[in-house]
């Protein structure tokens, strides 16, 4: 059993109809990345897998692997903005 890093939640889009899912922690964050992210190339995607390992090793903040984790949301236009989020009704 790993330990549970947590991060400011980052919202992201996981379907064509717009639902959306917060991601939490650094274990999510990597589970999502492998399991559920539809682009699976790019150089920011494999930045944000490489920065969820290395926080879950303890050699970068969780701050660092949540900023990976939304430059690879952006990359893959999945990632939702505060803005966005209070549009939704």
């Amino acid at each position: 059993m790993h330990k549970r890093i947590q991060f400011q939640s980052v919202t992201i889009t996981i379907d064509v109809f717009g639902k959306t899912k917060n991601i939490d922690s650094v274990g999510e964050a990597a589970l999502w990345l492998m399991e559920h992210w539809s682009v699976l190339d790019g150089e920011k995607f494999k930045l944000a897998k490489q920065a969820c390992l290395d926080a879950l090793d303890g050699k970068i903040t969780c701050l660092e692997c949540r900023d990976a984790f939304i430059e690879a949301a952006k990359q893959a236009n999945v990632y939702v903005d505060e803005e966005r989020l209070l549009d939704i009704s």
